[in-house]
């Protein structure tokens, strides 16, 4: 009986599994058809794949700067917020300053704000300071919404962290800096991933601030999806498999490299255990 329920158990789990995967494995499957395969009725399972639509796909001029700029604004802006984040939730952690509970509760809280609420002072801002159209000041908006998130993931895995260590380091004449890098960021490294992690699923899959505040020499590709989803006067799903099916390759690639960090980074550092 315990045998059968475990193998319904999986079964199950096999099953929502492969629910969720379907439209990932649609998407994947269409970048290899024609356009009139993709829109059979019903559909084709069964058909011969083409490289066609990847060839005109790699033939488009800003395919590249697209893909550039998405991997230098995501590496560049969760680089900056987990470095910012990591020192911020070390003095929470260790210094306790006065009103940190609710200062913890103020950073959070800024990341419950829609974006479209704040979109307008945002661009009138970008506009007035002539920041429109920069990768430095859009990764660092970027690293600016993503900071909150990190120092409540960080927070939690520094305070699994015994004070012991700190003052180890420092009876023995190390500097703050040998403790916090050297000492302390090592046993927080999950939480440093998993944070990573995080971040740049955000910044990968942002649109919105990149279409308003960005510019020509900015753009991602969520804008390019945006643009290009329409041609010939309907929607263009050769365009739209092929461009998807790229761009999930990173994500999918960090994701499973460091799966075993994500959990830990879910429940901010609250499950111990070796990792």
């Amino acid at each position: 009986m315990a045998r059968l329920r475990s193998g319904l158990y999986y079964a199950g789990l096999w099953l929502i599994s492969l629910v969720f995967f379907a439209p990932i494995a649609w998407i994947v499957l269409a970048s290899f058809k024609t356009r009139s395969d993709i829109l059979a009725v019903p559909p084709k399972l069964l058909f011969t794949p083409t490289l066609e639509n990847y060839v005109d796909l790699f033939q488009r001029q800003s395919l590249f700067l697209q893909l550039g700029n998405s991997i230098l604004l995501s590496l560049g802006a969760v680089v900056m917020a987990v470095f910012v984040s990591f020192l911020a939730a070390f003095c929470f952690s260790r210094f306790k300053p006065k009103g940190t509970d609710f200062l913890m509760f103020l950073l959070l809280s800024i990341r419950m704000l829609p974006g479209p609420a704040v979109i307008l002072p945002v661009f009138l801002m970008y506009a007035a300071f002539g920041w429109k159209d920069s990768h430095l000041w859009l990764m660092l908006f970027y690293a600016m919404f993503s900071i909150p998130f990190s120092v409540w993931i960080l927070k939690g895995f520094l305070d699994g962290v015994s004070t012991r260590f700190d003052e180890t380091g420092i009876v023995n004449g190390g500097s703050w800096f040998h403790v916090i890098f050297k000492v302390v960021l090592p046993q927080v490294r999950p939480g440093l991933i998993a944070a990573f992690i995080f971040n740049l699923i955000f910044v990968w899959n942002e649109f919105l601030f990149n279409f308003i505040i960005g510019g020509v020499t900015t753009q991602n590709i969520p804008y390019a999806l945006a643009v290009g989803t329409y041609a010939d006067g309907g929607v263009n799903w050769t365009f739209i498999s092929a461009m998807t099916s790229v761009y999930i390759i990173l994500p999918i690639t960090f994701i499973y490299i460091f799966q075993k960090y994500l959990l830990v980074g879910m429940t901010f550092g609250t499950v111990r255990g070796e990792v």
